[in-house]
């Protein structure tokens, strides 16, 4: 069994780095290149469009895990069939930018259904109790799952990021909560492994970028794992906000301080902490270094803490995103940008 998985995890990694060069030359016979802007953190045209790579891995084991029923059927039909949505509306955007308003539409209708397949977000432990969340915990999973797929598309910004931290956190939460349901753990590792092989290409400096099509996809797969850990875990849902912290944190705090200043959320930027940090040391693999190291050194161990103590998961969960929030903001999150560093 131990070498089924290693097979497995083998062959995602090396077929997802496969398919992401055969996409990279497409995409550059075909001209379809981010080109530098003002508001870009990169400075030569680069393909985009690779996490298509990461979509197809994941589709093609979803659909196998379905086949032999080891993962339950509710999960891989959201996971599998809404993944492919959502990589769709975001491989049309990557072609021919699509308005915001349509592509939330979609993101909504997807989460709404994705929830209800699931059952709903399921009863969730604070302190020495379980509560059960009801229609209002529903309401809460369904603008969870939009939040967690666009705020990977904002935070995809430099090399390596987000590839990067889609394979920290899905590593460590099937690690932390899902060690009874092997489906969940298989569909992790798997999109882990898929996740590197991009990222063989994404790497600092990046040969391609993940496009719409991939950051959408990382983080509606993330969140719909989440969900289904949840369901047989009450602090899953504690754990992995705790793992994704730093994401969730930055994307936070930068459009609520931009909305405040009355920037449209839309609007193009370069004002999350990690593209400050970017600028201020003149390296994307210094910057995606250390999130990795934040994420080792301070998130894993909270994260691994949360999962020993239920009674104390959300109490550790909203301290870290507490002390994550000050740091973030001492970096930069959400600061307004002068004209010269917007332009540098």
């Amino acid at each position: 069994m131990r070498l089924e998985k290693i097979a497995i995890v083998s062959i995602a990694f090396l077929t997802s780095a496969l398919v992401t060069y055969v996409v990279r030359k497409r995409a550059l016979a075909r001209g379809l290149v981010d080109v530098p802007g003002a508001r870009s953190s990169h400075r030569v045209p680069t393909p985009r469009g690779g996490g298509l790579a990461i979509v197809l891995v994941m589709s093609a084991f979803v659909l196998v895990e379905g086949w032999r029923h080891a993962a339950s059927s509710d999960l891989a039909l959201v996971l599998g069939l809404g993944g492919l949505v959502i990589a769709l509306i975001g491989l049309v955007d990557d072609h021919r930018p699509l308005p915001s308003s349509v592509r939330l539409m979609v993101h909504f209708a997807v989460a709404i259904w994705a929830v209800e397949r699931l059952g709903g977000l399921p009863p969730l432990q604070i302190g020495a109790h379980l509560t059960e969340p009801g229609l209002g915990g529903d309401a809460i999973a369904v603008l969870g799952i939009v939040w967690v797929l666009n705020l990977f598309n904002f935070l995809d910004g430099i090399d390596g990021i987000a590839a990067t931290e889609a394979i920290f956190v899905v590593l460590a939460g099937a690690w932390l909560t899902a060690a009874e349901l092997p489906g969940v753990v298989n569909l992790s590792v798997v999109l882990a492994a898929a996740c590197g092989g991009f990222l063989l290409w994404n790497w600092p400096p990046a040969r391609i970028f993940l496009g719409d099509v991939g950051s959408g996809y990382l983080g509606y797969a993330i969140a719909v794992l989440v969900l289904a850990t949840a369901r047989n875990n009450p602090v899953a849902v504690w754990v992995w906000l705790t793992l994704g912290g730093a994401f969730f944190v930055d994307a936070t705090v930068t459009l609520a301080r931009r909305v405040l200043r009355g920037e449209p959320a839309s609007q193009a930027h370069r004002s999350h902490a990690y593209q400050w940090l970017a600028r201020r040391w003149g390296s994307h693999r210094k910057v995606t270094a250390a999130l990795l190291f934040l994420n080792l050194a301070c998130v894993l161990p909270a994260a691994t803490l949360a999962a020993l103590t239920p009674w104390a998961a959300c109490a550790i969960m909203l301290t870290l995103l507490a002390v994550l929030t000050l740091l973030f903001l001492l970096v930069g999150s959400g600061r307004a940008e002068r004209t010269s560093a917007a332009n540098t």
